[in-house]
């Protein structure tokens, strides 16, 4: 479990999370959604260590993160998982390198180990036999998978997803989004996605926050979305397309 207590953060005196509270529970699919500067990649940022908040809490499993040493914090981030906007994997590596790394970087596996790994998680995303490609020779599709293998490869406790559907079509979007929501279940992870994709809330929202100008303005799932009357999430969702149609569904079938 990760819980938030309280979180603010500002740059140059703008504050840009204002006393963010929330719980992300394992084995569910939590996303985070908000406009452009809601203060949803600030956010993740806070959780994965790369920004110092200035005042609240955050607690990995009720381990309060700032009280920690560096050595805890570097053992934390072996549990920790991350698929980057755009998968960030490197053009110099294969996808067999690729996936290989977070191995390299915390663990004394022998080289056989650590391929047998790597062999598992690329076959649990359908990638099988794919070890030697490059990632220029890889769709889209592929290369968030890839992206994907090698966030879990670990083994993680917590799985953080930046826009993991960003520049995708929508069929493969889909696809991904189930593939997050089966790994989730499968290992038990907490995972966080930060996304602005409606197509992923009705597909895999088991926790939906919203957040405005660094505050949180809502909590719900995919369900109760429907049903809210805060004017900033009804005007950020109805925006999309899709949810009318989902909504005026659920309107007729309720």
């Amino acid at each position: 479990m990760i819980e938030i207590k309280n979180l603010q953060k500002s740059f140059d005196g703008i504050k840009v999370l204002s006393a963010i509270s929330a719980t992300f529970e394992r084995g569910k699919t939590s996303l985070v959604i908000g406009e452009s500067g809601s203060g949803k990649t600030v956010l993740l940022k806070c959780l994965l260590g790369l920004h110092n908040y200035d005042l609240g809490e955050i607690k990995f499993d009720g381990i309060n993160y700032k009280n920690i040493s560096d050595k805890e914090k570097m053992g934390l981030k072996s549990k920790i998982g991350t698929v980057f906007q755009g998968s960030a994997l490197f053009d110099s590596m294969n996808i067999e390198e690729n996936v290989m790394l977070p191995l390299k970087m915390f663990n004394n596996y022998s080289n056989d180990e650590m391929l047998d790994r790597v062999n598992q998680v690329l076959k649990r995303v359908n990638l099988e036999n794919t070890n030697k490609k490059m990632p220029s020779e890889a769709s889209g599709g592929m290369q968030k998978r890839v992206a994907i293998a090698r966030a879990i490869v670990n083994n993680p406790k917590f799985l953080f997803c930046d826009e993991p559907n960003s520049g995708l079509d929508p069929n493969t979007a889909i696809i991904i989004d189930n593939l997050i929501k089966e790994i989730t279940d499968e290992y038990k992870i907490v995972t966080i996605i930060n996304s602005h994709d409606m197509n992923s809330v009705m597909e895999i929202g088991e926790k939906i926050i919203f957040l405005k100008e660094g505050n949180k303005e809502w909590e719900g799932s995919k369900h109760t979305i429907f049903k809210t009357d805060n004017e900033s999430v009804t005007n950020f969702v109805y925006s999309s397309n899709l949810y009318k149609k989902v909504r005026e569904m659920y309107i007729k079938n309720s």
